[in-house]
């Protein structure tokens, strides 16, 4: 029943901060979104690429045993300072980079539950939920982003 309720409460969560976000980006938008391809966009697309291979190479080496979870939020932890630490132009980028910073963020607080042996449901349920809030804003920008030269399909 505990399990269930903080589910609930992770979907409630989620739903807020994608409420949120929606709202305050869509209120900064004034006008058509121009999208960019600079030397920084191009840096931050490969340097998320690069983390997130990492970061799931890392999770694939905890479910088979050979990492422990410790090392695991560590990896995630690094992925989050690097990828946070990138300067995308283009707006979608920025939407992205901000998502995949908490998307790593809350997957390594996860691995430091897991590590305590306690409850990490939730904030995999976050981790991922922010993800797909990632996916969505790529998957939007991909066509304008490939006609300026910037090819996000490996963030997808």
């Amino acid at each position: 029943m505990r399990r269930i309720a903080l589910y609930g409460l992770g979907l409630l969560l989620a739903s807020v901060l994608a409420l949120t976000y929606a709202a305050t980006s869509r209120a900064k938008t004034v006008g058509p979104l121009r999208h960019t391809c600079s030397v920084t966009d191009r840096a931050f697309i490969e340097t998320a690429r690069t983390n997130m291979t990492a970061v799931e190479l890392w999770g694939q080496q905890y479910i088979d045993g050979e990492a422990a979870a410790s090392e695991v939020g560590a990896e995630s932890g690094r992925a989050a300072k690097i990828v946070g630490a990138t300067a995308p132009t283009d707006p979608s980028l920025a939407r992205t980079r901000t998502l995949l910073v908490g998307m790593f963020t809350e997957y390594r607080r996860a691995m430091e539950l897991r590590t305590k042996h306690r409850d990490a449901g939730a904030s995999i349920f976050r981790a991922y939920g922010l993800a797909n809030f990632a996916h969505d804003v790529l998957e939007q920008a991909e066509p304008a982003l490939a006609r300026r030269g910037c090819d996000v399909a490996p963030l997808l």
